[in-house]
């Protein structure tokens, strides 16, 4: 029962000042991540799939019980097709986590398009199926798959679900608290109604939100529940824009130490003698 807290990618130069130090090279942002936070969300395997020696570099440059969570490609969620090896070539650049024993999970994240359907459902398993031996938690953006059957449905398959706080707009998932695996995931992607669906906007635009300490307070009773019920629960913020996402993840981590103590994962302390920092 281990809850770590973190926030879905490190390298942004916006947030020089607000959380780095102004001086900080693009290339020293991820050991200095690692001295404030025990995991984070690699998003820009969504886009390509880095080769091995790449990851593995990252895994050295972080202490030993550091975590990543990676995110699933965009072929195995956006623009599915029918072969299996885009699944083949992104196990094959996790290798190296696993050999470090610094692999969190896989986030699967599909779009608003990927509707509720015997289609999608039987995906669903085949992802399973080919992720099979790794922890693999589904995040639905459609409130079609809003319902106990999807619940069934993952914990069928052997994948975990995706807690999501996000705007309350039609259409999209409400929040939720539920464990369909040994894994709870949550990500906090703000509430940003306005620029949610708007058109022309830079996509960083949608996730410009910075929580209130009232709004993560809704959360603290739900990560609780997930605690007590699984191995591991990964609490992700997504709103990155000019550093809110480590503030709101700092905020967080001060409100569950008060009731989880040695359950929530404290950030390795650096050797003296590290040659990482």
């Amino acid at each position: 029962m281990s809850v770590y807290v973190g926030t879905a990618g490190f390298s942004y130069a916006d947030w020089k000042g607000p959380f780095y130090p102004p001086d900080t090279r693009q290339s020293a942002m991820l050991e200095e991540y690692a001295r404030h936070f025990p995991v984070v969300e690699i998003n820009s395997t969504y886009y390509a799939i880095p080769e091995p020696e790449r990851v593995n570099a990252m895994a050295r440059r972080t202490p030993a019980s550091f975590l990543f969570n990676v995110k699933a490609n965009k072929e195995m969620t956006h623009e599915i097709g029918d072969g299996s090896k885009v699944f083949e070539d992104f196990r094959r650049a996790l290798r190296p986590l696993e050999d470090h024993g610094k692999l969190g999970c896989v986030l699967a994240q599909f779009p608003w398009a990927f509707k509720r359907s015997r289609e999608n459902q039987d995906y669903l398993r085949k992802l399973a199926r080919r992720l099979d031996g790794l922890d693999v938690v589904v995040e639905f953006r459609n409130d079609q798959w809003d319902s106990d059957e999807t619940l069934d449905l993952l914990s069928s398959a052997g994948l975990g679900y995706c807690c999501v706080d996000e705007p309350r707009l039609k259409g999209l998932p409400a929040p939720r608290v539920a464990l369909t695996s040994g894994v709870g995931y949550l990500r906090m992607h703000g509430r940003n109604a306005d620029n949610w669906w708007a058109k022309g906007r830079e996509s960083w635009e949608r996730y410009d939100y910075l929580y209130s300490e009232e709004e993560l307070a809704e959360w603290l009773s739900g990560v609780e529940n997930l605690s007590e019920n699984s191995d591991r629960v990964y609490v992700i913020f997504n709103n990155h824009y000019k550093g809110q996402a480590p503030a709101n993840a700092h905020t967080f981590e001060q409100m569950l130490r008060a009731i989880l103590g040695q359950e929530l994962v404290e950030v390795e302390p650096p050797e003296s003698d590290s040659p990482l920092f």
